[in-house]
């Protein structure tokens, strides 16, 4: 492998079984990635978990704060920033309900996984610190679905902030892959006062660093990704600080983007629409023919 693209050694034999008709596409759940950016001296920083290497899905690879949707992130919650009705509209959703549980579910995770809250008081303030042991009970308690969200906010009296949030983009988990995830990538910046930390119990590290430090690590096969994490990563690069990325979100296509798999003579070719880099070429023959 030439650079750091994460890519199972079953994918070859899944995607032969898809185009054979003995593999059945699961359907994807929706889920929500946020790309937490700081602005310092030296440039915006995003920062990013390594997940575990004993993980089923992508396991060893670094990726954004994130996870699926929960059933109960629909539910009503003090809301600020754009409506619901004009997030379904971004977002490519159905209605509103749909909407608002994927945007809850970008700021709920980030919570879990990082201890960051994009919520406040009032619809224009965000809360400063969320550190403490009440904090984290109520962090623990969500990630074991003890808590919902909506609970947990009307609990603490506090505001979603949907405005501090901005659609990147949206990509969908190959067919041929078992756990299947339709993913909608957000940016937003870490707010004054509060700090990340490692809260994730799927994450065995986690950095701060500069997006074009990381697809550098990505090329020389240092740091472990998927498509859209290194994809997300080349287009931030372009950006010096936090804010020039949040303004830039109101202009990405959010046209979800998923792997096809074509036979091309002797050989399947996978590839990402719009996304060349990604393309691998797998022999028909027998297994681990792949560049």
């Amino acid at each position: 492998m030439s650079n750091g693209q994460w890519y199972p050694p079953e994918w070859p034999d899944r995607i032969r079984a898809l185009a054979s008709g003995e593999l059945v596409a699961v359907t994807p759940r929706r889920a929500a990635t946020v790309m937490l950016l700081k602005d310092t001296l030296e440039g915006v920083y995003v920062h990013m978990l390594r997940r575990r290497a004993s993980m089923a899905f992508a396991g060893g690879a670094y990726v954004y704060p994130g996870g699926g949707v929960d059933e109960r992130d629909s539910r009503p919650v003090c809301w600020a920033g754009p409506p619901p009705a004009e997030w379904a509209d971004r977002l490519g959703v159905e209605d509103e309900a749909s909407a608002q549980a994927v945007v809850c579910a970008a700021v709920r995770e980030t919570y879990e996984e990082a201890g960051v809250l994009l919520a406040g008081e009032t619809a224009d303030s965000v809360v400063s610190d969320t550190t403490g042991d009440d904090w984290e009970a109520d962090r623990a308690a969500l990630v074991t679905r003890e808590l919902g969200f909506a609970e947990f906010l009307d609990r603490r009296g506090l505001v979603l902030r949907s405005d501090l949030l901005g659609a990147w983009a949206r990509w969908i988990t190959p067919e041929f892959e078992p756990r299947r995830f339709d993913t909608w990538f957000f940016v937003a910046a870490l707010p004054d006062g509060q700090r990340t930390r490692n809260a994730s119990t799927e994450a065995d590290r986690t950095v701060w660093i500069r997006p074009a430090e990381a697809a550098a690590g990505y090329d020389k096969g240092e740091l472990l990704m998927m498509p859209p994490t290194i994809a997300t990563l080349r287009v931030l690069q372009r950006y010096g600080a936090a804010g020039d990325a949040l303004a830039a979100a109101v202009e990405r296509d959010l046209a979800p983007i998923l792997a096809e798999a074509r036979l091309e003579g002797d050989e399947l070719v996978l590839s990402w629409p719009g996304h060349d880099e990604f393309t691998k070429h797998i022999s028909t023959g027998p297994p681990g023919g792949s560049r």
